[in-house]
Formats: C-alpha cells, sequence, structure tokens
C-alpha cells in the first residue's frame, strides 16, 4: 500500500472518525501502532499522531470535524442527475451541435439547478464526477470520407514501398 503526505483520507468525516476511535480501542488492548496501520489500511505515523492526540484531549481529540473550505454549490444529490444531463449530449439540451464546453455546462446547471458557476469553475465540478476534458477533432468540412477510403485501399498499397500485410 502506497501512502502521500498531505493527501485527505478517503471516506466521510464519521468514517475517519470511527477509524480513528478504532485504531484507539486497539492501542489500548495493547497492540502496537505497526500493526494497527497495518490492520486499518493507514500509515504508521498517523496511528501515533492519533495516540498522541488522545492522551492530550482524549477521544474528543479524534472526533469528525466539518471539511474545510467553502461547501460546493451544487448539492451531492444533484450530481447523479447532471451526470445523465450531460451524457444526453449537448443537443440533447438544445444545443447546436453535441460539443460540451465550460460555458454550455455552466448554463445548464444555472438552467437545471439554478446554480451559478464561473466558467473556470466547471472543470473543477466534472473532474470530481470523474469526466476529463475532452478536444473535438479537427476535420475539414469539405473531407469527403468514401474519397478517403478508397484512397487509403486502393492508392496507399501502390505507393507505399513495402506492402501491407
Amino acid at each position: 500500500m502506497s501512502y502521500s503526505v498531505g493527501m485527505r483520507p478517503e471516506g466521510s468525516p464519521t468514517e475517519l472518525e470511527r477509524r480513528r476511535l478504532r485504531a484507539l480501542a486497539l492501542l489500548e488492548q495493547g497492540l502496537a501502532p505497526v500493526d494497527i496501520a497495518q490492520r486499518l489500511g493507514v500509515d504508521r505515523r498517523s496511528v501515533r499522531r492519533w495516540k498522541s492526540a488522545a492522551r492530550r484531549g482524549g477521544s474528543q481529540a479524534l472526533a469528525a470535524r466539518p471539511v474545510p473550505g467553502r461547501p460546493p454549490k451544487l448539492q451531492s444529490r444533484h450530481q447523479p442527475r447532471l451526470e445523465k444531463l450531460l451524457l444526453c449530449g449537448a443537443q440533447a439540451a438544445g444545443f447546436a451541435n453535441d460539443l460540451w464546453t465550460c460555458p454550455r455546462i455552466a448554463h445548464l446547471i444555472e438552467r437545471e439547478f439554478g446554480v451559478a458557476y464561473h466558467v473556470d469553475h466547471v472543470g473543477r465540478l466534472l473532474r470530481g464526477l470523474g469526466w476529463t476534458p475532452q478536444r473535438p477533432a479537427r476535420r475539414a468540412r469539405e473531407r469527403d470520407e468514401a474519397q478517403i477510403q478508397h484512397w487509403i485501399k486502393a492508392d496507399w498499397p501502390r505507393i507505399k514501398k513495402k506492402p501491407i500485410a
């Protein structure tokens, strides 16, 4: 298992508190911090830090605290609906083509949920949903797919030095 310094562990504040209290209970049973860390899937230094905090402030020192930072504008219960709208495509949402851009998504969120997002923050929201930015393939309007396929099959093998296997 690998650990990163400074990254917030996964889980709700309540789940994290439960993990810390479980570690404290195992410490009271006499288990070593290394064994507890392995059992709970955390770093041994975390167990030692929790032990020290509990020694100074009791089990209250391990209590869950509110998550720092501003709460998200779009409530978590709305996120599945947003994702469903995005999966339906931009045209289904009333746009001229099927390309999702940050300004379009910001407009959709405001229209559907009444929440205003700056376009620069839409990317962060999408990354939180597991979406990645995509760039449209640039193609000439005059492009003729049938003619391209014909050229690949007829002319390209003739021009190519080494025959296609």
